[in-house]
């Protein structure tokens, strides 16, 4: 019997993309912040000119799902992180928005088989969305430690090698 298990101490030489929606950067700045920090103290270079981390930045999240797959696509990376926030208006919008998001993250992650993290808040409220952001525990921790452990798994599993 063999066991497949990430890790989250073998990162030298891992490639990551970081994807960001512009809209509701309040939120999605304070995502990536989280994000940057845990990979850093994990050991993985995240200067936008080195050559660990690649950031790109959108209008919103709703564009995030169609660059995630063009990145996977590459097969430059070994992990691909989602960032972004859709707050719930008075508007049917929200919903149209968050399910085609979920959907198409997910779609391009099956599609090509890279590990593509959905690192989107879907919150009722800007101030829930803060709360998830930093105020009292900061998601983008989470997301980063989920792209870890993904890329090293998939390094372990054969024929799964994505970077």
């Amino acid at each position: 019997m063999t066991v497949f298990e990430g890790t989250f101490t073998q990162t030298e030489g891992l490639r990551f993309a970081i994807i960001i929606g512009r809209f509701n950067d309040l939120v999605t700045g304070k995502l990536l912040t989280g994000c940057q920090d845990c990979l850093k103290r994990h050991g993985v270079d995240i200067d936008p000119h080195g050559t660990q981390v690649d950031y790109i930045w959108v209008p919103g999240s709703f564009e995030i799902p169609l660059v995630a797959r063009k990145m996977a696509i590459a097969k430059q990376y070994d992990a691909i992180i989602c960032l972004g926030a859709v707050i719930r208006g008075d508007t049917p919008h929200f919903d149209y928005v968050s399910a085609e998001v979920a959907k198409g993250i997910a779609a391009a992650g099956f599609q090509t088989g890279v590990p593509v993290i959905f690192g989107i808040l879907t919150t009722d409220t800007l101030q829930q969305a803060l709360e998830r952001a930093g105020i009292k525990s900061n998601l983008g921790w989470n997301y980063a430690m989920n792209a870890l452990e993904m890329a090293t798994l998939m390094r372990q599993i054969p024929g799964t090698e994505s970077a």
